[in-house]
C-alpha cells in the first residue's frame, strides 16, 4: 500500500482523470484510486445485473413498493449498503401465504388478520410529523442558527410533495443529532439558572438571619424552584417573590425611617450635651470669679452680692440640667416606641404573609388564593382552548362529628382531607378551602368524565387512610358535585353548578360524586 496521503492520493486521481480523459464515474475515480494507492482492484458493481432482479421482485403491498424503490435508488449510486438494507428489509414484507390463485391463499387470506404490512409515509403522517416538530422547536430555543435552519428544511420537506424518502431520512438523521446537542445544551442552562437562583435564595436568606419571614420565605422559594419545575410552580415562585420584594420594601423604607429618626435624636443628645458641657464650663468660670471676689471681700456687705449672683448661676444650671434631662428622656421614649413599631409591623407582615394566600388550619388555599388561581387557570383555557373542571366536595356529617368529638377533631379532620387531597391529585391541580367544610378542586386539561373518576379515586383513597380521633378510627366521606366549564362560562357560575350537583350528591345518599 502507498505511504502517500489519502488526500494526495485522492488529488493524483482526480489529475489522471483528467489527463486520460475518463468520464468521471464512481467506478473509474476507484479504479484509478485503488491503483495510485497500491490497494488491490475492486469488482465493478453489477448495475444491469441488480436492476434485473430489482425488476423482478413482487410489488404487490406498499411495504415492497417502498423497499423496491429504496433498492432501485441504492442501485442508481451503486451503494451496497443501501442494496443490502433494502433487500434485508424487503424479505419483513414477503408474504407467509401461498399463491393467492391456490385455495390454500384463499382459505388463508379469509382468516388472516388485515393490514399485515407497513404502511407508506402518506400525507397525513408527513403533517403530523411536521406538527410535531413545529411545537417541539419553541421549548429548544431560537439561539442555534444551525438548528433554526435545519427545522425549517425538514418543514419544507415534510410538506413538499413527491420528496425521496432516504433525501428525507438523512434530513432527519442530521435534525435528530442536532436536536440532541441542543437539548443538552438547553438543559444545562436550565440546571445552571437554577443553581444560580438557589445560591441567590441562600444568600438572602443568609443574610437576613435576624428576619425569621424573609428567612422563611427564602426556604419556600427554595423548596418551589426544586425540580421538577412546572408552569404552576414557578408562578407560585412569582407571587412569593413579589411578597418578598413588597415586604424588603416595606421594611426597609421603614428601618430608613426609624434610623433617620435615630439619627436626629442622637444629633439632638450631642447637641444637649454640647450645650451642657458649655453651660458647665461657664458655670465653673462663673464660681472661680465668684471665689476670687470673696477672697478679695473685706466686709460682708461685698460677699452677699457675690452668693447671690452664686445662688441665681446654680439655679441657672440646675433648671437647664432638668430641661436636658427631660428632653433625653423624650428621645429614649420615642426611641423605645420606633423599636416597638418596627417590632409591631415585622409581626403584621409575618401575619399577613401567613395568611395572605393559604387557609391558616388546612394548608389549602383560601378564598383570595383561590380567586388568583380562577384567574390564572382561565387566562390559560382561553388561551389555549383547553378543558377545566370544577370540583366542589363537602364532608359528610361534620356537624354531627363536631358534636360527637368536639370541634378540635373536627379541625383535624379538614387537615386530614385536605393532606389526602394533596397527596393524591396532580401537581397542576388546585385545592382550596371554600368555607366550612367545603373544598374547591381545579382540574385543568381535565374533560368531566375525567374529573368525575379524579374525585372518585379521591374517595377511594381516603377509605385506605382512616383518620384517627385519639386511638378511635373514623372513616371520613366526602360528597362532591363536579362540572366542567362551559365556553364564555365564569368560574363563579361553575362552581355554583358543582354546587347543585353537590347537594344532589347529598340527597342520593352521600359519599356520592355528581357530574352536572
Amino acid at each position: 500500500m502507498s505511504d502517500r496521503k489519502p488526500f494526495e492520493i485522492a488529488r493524483e486521481t482526480l489529475k489522471q482523470l483528467t489527463t486520460k480523459k475518463l468520464v468521471p464515474t464512481p467506478a473509474n475515480y476507484q479504479a484509478i484510486y485503488n491503483e495510485i494507492a497500491g490497494l488491490p482492484p475492486m469488482t465493478p458493481f453489477p448495475v444491469d445485473i441488480l436492476r434485473d432482479i430489482a425488476k423482478s421482485l413482487p410489488t404487490k403491498t406498499p411495504g415492497q413498493q417502498k423497499q423496491r424503490g429504496l433498492l432501485d435508488y441504492a442501485i442508481d449510486r451503486m451503494n451496497w449498503d443501501g442494496v443490502k438494507n433494502a433487500l434485508v428489509a424487503y424479505g419483513s414484507f414477503v408474504p407467509l401465504t401461498p399463491d393467492p390463485g391456490t385455495a390454500a391463499a384463499k382459505t388463508a387470506m379469509a382468516v388472516a388478520p388485515v393490514g399485515t404490512s407497513a404502511p407508506a409515509l402518506t400525507k397525513e403522517f408527513m403533517g403530523q410529523l411536521g406538527r410535531l416538530i413545529e411545537h417541539t422547536q419553541p421549548a429548544l430555543g431560537t439561539e442555534d442558527e444551525r438548528f433554526i435552519e435545519l427545522t425549517k428544511n425538514l418543514l419544507l420537506a415534510l410538506r413538499q410533495s413527491g420528496t425521496d424518502v432516504l433525501v428525507l431520512k438523512n434530513m432527519l438523521l442530521s435534525y435528530s443529532d442536532r436536536v440532541s446537542f441542543v437539548a443538552e445544551d438547553q438543559a444545562e442552562i436550565k440546571k445552571v439558572l437554577l443553581k444560580l437562583l438557589h445560591m441567590l435564595f441562600e444568600n438572602i436568606g443568609e443574610l437576613s438571619l435576624e428576619e425569621k419571614w424573609l428567612k422563611g420565605q427564602m426556604d419556600a422559594l427554595m423548596t418551589a424552584a426544586s425540580p421538577p419545575l412546572t408552569l404552576r410552580r414557578l408562578d407560585d415562585v412569582e407571587r412569593r417573590l413579589r411578597d418578598v420584594i413588597f415586604k424588603q420594601k416595606d421594611a426597609k423604607g421603614r428601618a430608613l425611617e426609624a434610623q433617620n429618626e435615630m439619627r436626629r435624636m442622637l444629633a439632638m443628645f450631642i447637641d444637649r450635651l454640647s450645650k451642657m458641657a458649655k453651660s458647665t464650663g461657664s458655670f465653673h468660670e462663673e464660681l472661680e470669679a465668684n471665689a476670687r471676689q470673696i477672697e478679695q471681700a473685706k466686709s460682708i456687705e461685698e460677699i452677699a452680692p457675690v452668693l447671690k449672683d452664686v445662688v441665681s448661676a446654680t439655679r441657672s444650671l440646675a433648671l437647664e440640667s432638668q430641661t436636658t434631662t427631660d428632653e433625653l428622656q423624650a428621645m429614649r421614649t420615642r426611641a423605645s416606641e420606633t423599636e416597638a413599631e418596627l417590632i409591631k409591623l415585622h409581626q403584621e407582615l409575618d401575619r399577613v404573609s401567613a395568611q395572605a394566600r393559604h387557609d391558616p388550619l388546612t394548608g389549602a388555599l383560601n378564598r383570595k388564593g383561590l380567586d388568583e388561581a380562577i384567574e390564572r387557570e382561565l387566562s390559560i383555557v382561553r388561551r389555549k382552548e383547553t378543558p377545566l373542571c370544577v370540583a366542589l366536595l363537602d364532608i359528610d356529617n361534620f356537624k354531627k362529628l363536631n358534636d360527637t368529638l368536639g370541634h378540635a377533631t373536627g379541625d383535624d379532620a379538614l387537615t386530614h382531607l385536605s393532606a389526602v387531597a394533596r397527596s393524591c391529585i396532580r401537581p397542576q391541580d388546585t385545592l382550596a378551602r371554600y368555607g366550612g367544610e367545603e373544598f374547591v378542586i381545579l382540574l385543568p386539561d381535565t374533560v368531566l368524565d375525567k374529573g368525575i373518576e379524579a374525585m372518585t379515586r379521591l374517595q377511594r383513597e381516603l377509605t385506605k387512610k382512616f383518620f384517627l380521633a385519639g386511638s378511635e378510627k373514623v372513616l371520613i366521606t366526602f360528597s362532591a358535585g363536579v362540572v366542567q366549564l362551559a365556553s364564555d362560562e365564569v368560574v363563579t357560575d361553575a362552581i355554583r353548578r358543582a354546587d347543585q350537583a353537590m347537594y344532589l350528591a347529598k340527597r342520593s345518599g352521600k359519599n356520592r360524586v355528581v357530574g352536572a
